[in-house]
């Protein structure tokens, strides 16, 4: 066995071991939402009041995500990353000791500053670890640790709950980021990549001019409509339209996830295939797979139409497994086209994007969901990947 291919194996299990970071990140972002009935009756909350409360995320998640990027460019992955993981994992835990609507919002808040380094992040270490073809499989992979976290938070969750309340729940998952921290740096120091260089002075202000990172930052906006739709409102689909108790909504809310994951996967795969199999260019291949992906997400306009729980879960899980492919590769597209000087800051950019996404569309959501339901919320979500394509295209920034 050669040493090439043993150096290939261990650049997939140190990135695999960072991929659980992702993991620990989504189960403590996607708590709230798994928890939401139980938080929605203690709190008195509405469903208006509920996306306000994403957006309150979404908002300092946004704002803060490039400063994250940038950070990480400079001071490198292993301190940033250490650094965002003990925050986040502390405003967890502290989720667990809220007595009003105020500092629950307040924990979200911090949760949403600190989570802004966490795709950033992993952005950083594909670009570090991994050749140009391997990276639509490497959001791929991490991909999957997202997908494991929020499949884990529905069944968690409803554990923890009903065993010691929900409060334990937070806890829990705070602990584990804290408990990560050594594993990762253990790995790390082991590991033979060298550090990525620091950016040139200057350079940023040039990038920021490239009007491919703002055509990425709106095509990631418009694409993430459904994801974010699936991503915070499942829970509560479920609850709502098909009158299920919490314990058994989770029977249910862990199948999308793993759509999401198989979607990443596919995603990944087909832009490598396209790649190394017919020589098609990194970002014609990401585009053609966004594309076909953005064809299939118009099925998330059927959602509602589901007959049962199952069929229910089933639709979500088809849109959820679309976007996802789309998201694999609309997430390489920045590590195509920039250096990887600041591979941290161009992923980041779209980290921002989605947060701007929660923030505008969590409120609309609610309110429209309150008054009208889920059916005008997932026909105007189903198109938004295909609009994102056009975006793309219209503007070359995938040629």
């Amino acid at each position: 066995m050669s040493d090439k291919s043993d150096a290939a194996r261990y650049r997939w299990l140190v990135l695999a071991v960072f991929v659980l970071s992702t993991a620990i990140n989504y189960l403590d972002r996607q708590l709230l939402a798994a928890l939401a009935p139980v938080l929605k009756a203690e709190f008195r909350i509405s469903n208006a009041q509920f996306g306000m409360m994403l957006a309150a995320f979404g908002l300092t998640n946004a704002l803060s995500a490039p400063f994250a990027g940038t950070l990480l460019d400079r001071i490198g992955l292993n301190r940033a990353i250490s650094l965002a993981i003990g925050l986040w994992s502390a405003a967890g835990i502290a989720t667990g000791f809220t007595r009003g609507l105020g500092t629950l919002v307040g924990c979200r808040a911090v949760l949403g500053i600190a989570e802004g380094a966490g795709i950033p992040s992993a952005g950083k270490a594909i670009r570090q670890y991994l050749k140009p073809a391997e990276r639509a499989m490497g959001h791929a992979m991490n991909q999957g640790g997202v997908s494991l976290g929020i499949a884990l938070a529905p069944v968690v969750g409803a554990w923890v709950t009903a065993r010691a309340g929900w409060r334990q729940a937070f806890v829990l998952t705070g602990v584990l980021g804290l408990l990560w921290i050594p594993l990762w740096n253990w790995v790390a120091v082991r590991s033979e990549a060298a550090p990525a260089p620091g950016p040139e002075p200057g350079a940023g202000r040039e990038l920021l001019r490239d009007r491919r990172l703002w055509a990425f930052f709106l095509a990631n906006a418009l694409s993430m409509i459904p994801y974010s739709l699936w991503f915070n409102w499942t829970t509560l689909f479920l609850t709502d339209v098909h009158r299920l108790t919490l314990v058994r909504t989770a029977w249910y809310a862990w199948i999308p996830p793993v759509g999401a994951t198989v979607g990443g996967v596919a995603g990944g795969w087909l832009s490598l295939r396209l790649m190394l199999r017919r020589g098609v260019p990194a970002m014609t291949a990401r585009f053609r797979v966004c594309l076909a992906a953005s064809v299939a997400a118009l099925a998330t306009a059927a959602v509602p139409a589901a007959p049962s729980p199952g069929w229910a879960a089933a639709a979500i899980s088809l849109s959820f497994l679309s976007v996802a492919a789309f998201s694999v590769n609309m997430y390489s597209l920045p590590l195509d086209a920039f250096p990887s000087t600041h591979a941290a800051f161009t992923v980041s950019v779209l980290v921002a994007s989605t947060g701007v996404t929660t923030v505008v569309a969590s409120p609309v959501i609610g309110w429209v969901v309150e008054h009208y339901g889920y059916t005008p919320v997932t026909s105007f979500a189903a198109p938004m990947p295909l609009i994102a394509c056009a975006v793309l295209w219209g503007t070359r920034s995938i040629r």
